[in-house]
């Protein structure tokens, strides 16, 4: 246990007020930012009106840039990042009213804006944004955004006009390498390609570098100076995991195999990609319509079915997840191995580290038991959850305090007596009405307070809106 036990009742109550205000910072510089969005989206507006009165909408873009750089001077910034602003300022207020507003009450920091208006930017109907959003909006007020971003594109998915599918294959023809230039004699490697690919690529990366305890970099590496082999004699390898990762993929590139860092035996060659992918039966069985979710990459980012389909039948065994029909709930993750069939069901059902906030995944977790095996408590799900070795020794070495509540939910007690409920996050499902046929997920009917998306300006002061 930290110092923290020994604090007094003075400094607790300290801290309990630091917290507190940071939140109310926190929340206020949310709203300000938001005005400040507003402002910069209407100075665009004022541009674009400037325009249509002189030489007409063509030359608006130089009338953009005008104002941009007027403001850009003010603020001792270039136009050209003040332009950017505005057209992003623009892009949340307009497309995006809702968020705009819950930002502007404090609801939502800027991080949850950003994650919420990129997921949803190729939205083009606006009952569409506006039900997305709102959808969205329930989640972001208790997640963090690195957690709110697949969920917000999961929901994004279900109002997309294409389908996966048809976009994967237009967007598969953007795919490429490209070399950045970095200082000191160094530069950056990009790669976009198919997701799949792409995450298994880097998990056999991690495999080798994890497998790779003490043995020299590879020769590629040392001729070109990228790494420092160790001194004969030496095994001691003091570089990190990520600088492993990057001696490897390069060794891989330049030599077509990983020469200078494989075992006699060839294990590191032998070692495969691993990723976890979820589709539900219906999807995979090819059946179409809105409510139909596409298939899931390790729960991060959708993959097209034709991948998903070409992975399932490759696979030597699959996880079957049950979930409720109704609610979506997880009910049960199956296969032979009990312990490993446990183990599986916590990863499903968890998805990532089960602090508030934190979105490390599964593979780079440990399964916790909530209330200490070592006094007897039970190894089964009602006591175990995934936390990450960060996360896993504060609840063993500090004042933070985690109890089950049933349902997957975990409520956190922070040393101030603030209390977290963490849920899991919503399984990549189909889920039924208990009578009568799924809904649209674009159909409004059922009366969302949406305000009028197509006016965004409707809170800004009268004589702000004069000019128009």
């Amino acid at each position: 246990m930290n110092a923290m036990v020994a604090a007094t009742d003075e400094q607790m109550s300290m801290l309990d007020g630091l917290v507190s205000s940071i939140q109310s910072v926190e929340q206020t510089l949310a709203g300000v930012l938001a005005t400040r969005d507003g402002l910069l989206a209407l100075a665009g507006k004022l541009a674009l009106s400037m325009a249509e009165d002189g030489d007409g909408i063509d030359a608006s873009d130089l009338t953009i840039r005008t104002v941009a750089a007027e403001v850009g001077a003010v603020l001792r910034v270039s136009d050209r990042t003040v332009q950017r602003r505005m057209a992003e300022a623009s892009i949340t207020v307009e497309r995006f009213p809702l968020v705009w507003a819950a930002q502007g009450a404090g609801q939502i920091s800027a991080g949850h804006a950003r994650v919420i208006v990129d997921a949803g930017a190729h939205l083009d109907d606006a009952e569409a944004r506006a039900a997305y959003s709102a959808r969205v909006l329930e989640f972001a007020e208790d997640e963090s955004p690195n957690r709110l971003r697949p969920i917000a594109a999961r929901i994004a998915e279900q109002y997309q006009p294409r389908s996966l599918e048809e976009r994967h294959a237009d967007a598969r023809k953007a795919r490429g390498v490209w070399v950045k230039d970095a200082p000191d004699a160094m530069a950056e490697l990009g790669l976009l390609g198919p997701a799949a690919l792409v995450h298994a690529a880097f998990d056999r990366l991690t495999g080798m570098a994890k497998a790779d305890a003490g043995a020299s970099v590879g020769t590629a590496g040392v001729a070109f100076g990228l790494a420092t082999a160790p001194e004969s004699g030496d095994s001691a390898d003091l570089r990190t995991l990520s600088q492993k990762r990057s001696d490897l993929a390069l060794d891989l590139l330049l030599t077509g195999a990983p020469a200078g860092h494989d075992t006699p035996d060839g294990l590191l060659a032998a070692i495969v990609p691993h990723v976890s992918v979820t589709v539900p039966v219906t999807t995979l069985m090819g059946a179409e319509g809105a409510e139909t979710p596409p298939a899931e990459l390790d729960g991060r980012t959708p993959i097209d079915l034709e991948t998903a389909r070409l992975l399932a039948g490759a696979a030597s065994g699959w996880d079957r997840i049950l979930t409720h029909p109704i609610s979506g709930a997880l009910l049960a993750a199956d296969r032979y191995r009990p312990s490993a069939h446990l183990r599986r069901h916590l990863r499903a059902r968890d998805q990532r580290c089960r602090f508030p906030g934190c979105g490390m995944p599964p593979r780079n977790s440990d399964l916790d038991h909530t209330l200490d095996a070592a006094f007897g408590r039970p190894t089964e799900e009602e006591n175990l959850a995934e936390l990450c070795r960060r996360h896993h020794v504060l609840k063993h070495h500090s004042p933070w305090h985690v109890e089950q509540v049933g349902g997957g939910l975990l409520e956190w007690t922070s040393p101030t007596g603030r209390v977290y409920i963490d849920k899991p996050p919503p399984p990549n499902t189909v889920t039924f009405a208990e009578t009568g046929p799924p809904p649209d997920p674009v159909d409004l009917s059922d009366p969302v307070d949406l305000g009028d998306p197509a006016d965004p300006w409707a809170s800004v002061p009268d004589e702000l809106l004069a000019p128009f």
